[in-house]
């Protein structure tokens, strides 16, 4: 969102968002005669790369054309997990019927409140990324459009700022596919669907990577009737089929209309709703929508930066060319985060910008390649994944043994009533070094955490099987695969022995 106009509607929260992420009447400062460091984006990246620098002692200017905070704060993580959490409430309150508790029949939604809940707790965490709190850190902030004028200057504002290095940070924006009238109907995409204050009740949703899935189940809680539409063959396609079709499974059962093998011909308006027509299974067929939300990908913001000024290489779709140290064509320009990862997390974005602020300003040749990063959607259940998949694993030609638990043989989601899901781990063949991981859980974000440090730190299998995990938890499923794992070293040959060995014990 590169214009705070945007934002709607302009009420009190909102208007504190502004206060702090774009205050009106923002002076910006004198610049100084070099920096060592010039960060290109206020997003996760960009903030954490000021910061840090500043920090250290370097003479800091960060440049953002929008709203500082980027898309996390204003209009991806922090908004949509405010969206779902209302959501999940309302799953919670029809299930409880189940768990002996007695609660209206009807749960009704107050949807205008739920975003207002949303443009409030978005604006409280938006201190965090004031220009105010980046200013009394020592970063000289400049709002404007910026452009390259050479290779070690940048211009914003009428102003000329040089640098010693540069950080580019500069994100994403939503894709738009490639189908006639989807634009001119006024499809929404996360840039403003935050803005909603009343729900449509029918939505074709395009698109069932994270934020297709994410937001079609929670509209669908919310009352309405959506429609996820989708050219592959199983949602979520970057996670193995198995566990993308248990959150099928949850996404279906809330009401979501699940569409594989999908090709949208048009989107076309009819009056006050929108028509969209598609061809699924052979068979064209016409839904009648009132709303439009497009997840299809993402493109790197990098137009009108002047890149080829400062000598700085790039495409319009898989964004800046880096090193593995992130250094891009020009090897005093850096850049990290979403415009030039494939790892496009706001905690991938973080660790980038942290390995961006070491080489550039330090001489450090920290590899981003070395980076174990996880990621997870954040659906009911969740499906969280670090490591390699199977798919991954077969086209590295890696032989890998696999070792599943479900939910459902867990004592504590079944007292929880929350038996839809598994953790699978994938072991590299001949040894017991755990190369992937994936969790499909109602807190599976919260449990990766364990098979992420011990893919940093090289644990094994027979290490997670001497962890000792309280009981009742659901992590404890992650124990016994490991277990499973144990057993599956007694071989024929080691189970006689060790008959052999208990037999003459008991002489």
């Amino acid at each position: 969102m590169n214009d705070p106009l945007l934002l709607e509607p302009l009420d009190e929260p909102n208007q504190g968002l502004v206060a702090h992420v774009r205050p009106p009447g923002w002076a910006n400062p004198v610049p100084a005669e070099r920096y060592n460091l010039v960060v290109i984006g206020g997003g996760p990246a960009g903030l954490v790369a000021a910061a840090g620098a500043a920090g250290l002692g370097a003479k800091v200017a960060l440049v953002e054309r929008g709203l500082l905070g980027g898309d996390c704060l204003n209009v991806g993580c922090v908004p949509s997990k405010a969206l779902l959490r209302a959501a999940r409430a309302v799953a919670d309150a029809r299930a409880a019927r189940g768990l002996g508790v007695e609660l209206p029949a009807e749960v009704h939604v107050c949807f205008d409140r739920v975003m207002e809940r949303l443009r409030r707790l978005r604006a409280q965490l938006a201190a965090h990324d004031s220009a105010e709190r980046f200013r009394s850190l020592g970063v000289d902030v400049f709002f404007g459009a910026p452009r390259f004028s050479g290779r070690h200057e940048l211009e914003v504002a009428g102003q000329r700022l040089r640098f010693r290095k540069a950080l580019i940070a500069t994100g994403t924006r939503p894709a738009w596919p490639e189908i006639p009238g989807l634009f001119s109907v006024g499809a929404l995409t996360n840039e403003n669907v935050f803005n909603l204050t009343e729900l449509p009740r029918r939505w074709a949703v395009i698109g069932a990577g994270p934020v297709g899935c994410e937001l079609a189940q929670a509209f669908a809680r919310f009352g309405a009737r959506v429609h996820l539409l989708h050219r592959d063959a199983h949602i979520l396609p970057r996670e193995d089929a198995l566990a993308a079709a248990v959150v099928e499974s949850a996404l279906r059962r809330d009401g979501v209309q699940v569409f594989h093998h999908t090709r949208i011909v048009e989107v076309a308006a009819r009056g006050r709703t929108k028509l969209v027509r598609l061809i699924h299974d052979g068979r064209t067929l016409d839904l009648e929508v009132d709303a439009v939300l497009v997840g299809a990908g993402r493109r790197p913001n990098v137009r009108d930066l002047d890149l080829h000024t400062a000598g700085v290489a790039c495409d319009e779709r898989d964004g800046i060319r880096v090193n593995d140290f992130l250094q891009t064509t020009n090897p005093d320009i850096y850049a990290a985060g979403d415009v030039c990862s494939r790892f496009r997390f706001t905690h991938a974005a973080d660790a980038l910008a942290r390995l961006a602020v070491q080489n550039s300003l330090f001489l450090g040749r920290a590899r981003a390649s070395a980076l174990t990063i996880p990621r997870c959607t954040y659906t009911d259940p969740e499906i969280a994944h670090v490591g390699v998949t199977e798919h991954e694993a077969a086209a590295r030609g890696w032989a890998i043994r696999t070792f599943e638990h479900s939910l459902a043989d867990v004592d504590r989601a079944v007292l929880d009533g929350e038996t839809e899901g598994l953790v699978r781990l994938h072991v590299r063949g001949g040894s017991d070094r755990l190369v992937g991981a994936t969790i499909v859980a109602r807190h599976a974000g919260e449990m990766i955490s364990q098979l992420t440090l011990a893919l940093v730190a090289g644990l094994g299998m027979k290490t997670l099987a001497r962890t000792i995990h309280p009981y009742p938890t659901q992590a404890e499923a992650i124990r016994k695969c490991a277990d499973a794992y144990q057993r599956s070293r007694l071989t024929p040959w080691l189970r006689r022995v060790a008959e052999r060995w208990l037999r003459w014990q008991r002489r």
